[in-house]
């Protein structure tokens, strides 16, 4: 009798025989299946290694000019951070990023010009409406004298001091004119120094004292405002920031009311505020009260004088020492501006 073990180990052998039989005869069969699947598949190799070629020849070298012809027309302000990154190597992906970086770009560039269109006709219809006002009245009075119409001398005078009053008005809104313009452009530069804050304070409050008694109002520093603070800006101008909006704020004001200059220093700036209690503005002027010849009350403005830049002067004047400035204020509230300037060094006398 055959024992368990050797017809295990024939069965094996059996078994492992017909398997090599069978792979043998399927390799025979199959054979000129796999020669013919691994020519394509040399054969579509080949030809996209062509149509690549082609490709790069005939249309990506050409995008790649496209791409760099674009390159000088970037803004080179904008924000590297904020640019997408294409992690592909086909320049048709890069190339739409670029056309959509340039529409945008160019989209905002028209919406800025049609803009600035409509702020160049609104200011010179402006221009044109406050020249016009001086310029019409000081001729009326001039020609009414020339024509010899005004014989009695006190008249004659009136007229006359009419009329040097329009030109005053006229000659220093021309200059306003001149002083923003030359701003613009960079003509008139800040010479910063450090000199004592509360100090120019006080000097521009004995200037104004005469135009603040005349309707009452009383000019106060804050109480808890260090007897001493030292800034580091251009005096001049700052004096000329401060005279600007405690004068207007003494114009527009009430009568018996009081106008509170305030600052406090904090680690390297100085916090500086003025502020009233008049009658306050709406919410909707506040966005355009630096803007030139802005009127919050066209009628109440008119008497009150003045040529409707000296708070854009202000703001130019604030930005050229690279600080910001702005306005709250509520109606029966007052008004407060706010502004800030670098921290100076303290002087000995």
């Amino acid at each position: 009798m055959i024992s368990h073990q050797a017809l295990l180990t024939l069965l094996i052998n059996t078994t492992s025989t017909a398997g090599m039989i069978t792979l043998s005869w399927w390799m025979k069969v199959l054979q000129p299946t796999w020669t013919w699947l691994m020519a394509g598949l040399v054969f579509w190799i080949f030809m996209g290694a062509l149509v690549y070629l082609f490709l790069e020849w005939a249309i990506y070298r050409d995008l790649d000019r496209v791409q760099k012809m674009l390159q000088p027309f970037k803004r080179k302000e904008e924000d590297p951070k904020k640019n997408t990154y294409v992690n592909s190597p086909s320049p048709l992906d890069h190339i739409k990023l670029d056309i959509r970086s340039f529409a945008l770009q160019k989209q905002r560039e028209i919406e800025e010009l049609k803009k600035l269109e409509t702020f160049r006709r609104e200011f010179l219809a402006d221009v044109s409406h406050e020249l016009k006002t001086p310029i019409f009245a000081a001729q009326g009075f001039v020609h009414t004298l020339l024509d010899g119409e005004v014989e009695v001398p006190e008249i004659r005078e009136r007229f006359l001091s009419k009329a040097a009053y329009s030109l005053d008005k006229l000659n220093a809104l021309v200059e306003d004119l001149i002083t923003i313009s030359q701003m613009e452009i960079g003509e008139i530069k800040m010479h910063p120094q450090n000199f004592d804050l509360r100090k120019l304070i006080e000097d521009i409050f004995d200037q104004l004292e005469e135009t603040a008694a005349k309707k009452g109002t009383r000019l106060k520093v804050f109480k808890y405002s260090p007897k001493s603070c030292y800034v580091y800006a251009d005096k001049l101008r700052i004096g000329q920031v401060l005279t600007n909006l405690i004068v207007n704020a003494i114009k527009y004001g009430i009568d018996q009311g009081t106008i509170v200059v305030q600052y406090t220093i904090e680690t390297d700036h100085v916090h500086i505020q003025v502020k009233d209690d008049g009658p306050g503005m709406e919410e909707i002027h506040l966005n355009r009260i630096f803007e030139r010849f802005y009127r919050v009350d066209k009628s109440r403005s008119k008497e009150q004088g003045g040529t409707g830049l000296g708070l854009s002067i202000v703001k130019h004047i604030i930005e050229a020492h690279e600080e910001k400035i702005s306005v709250k204020s509520k109606l029966g509230e007052g008004t407060t501006f706010y502004f800030t300037l670098k921290k100076g060094k303290v002087i000995n006398s």
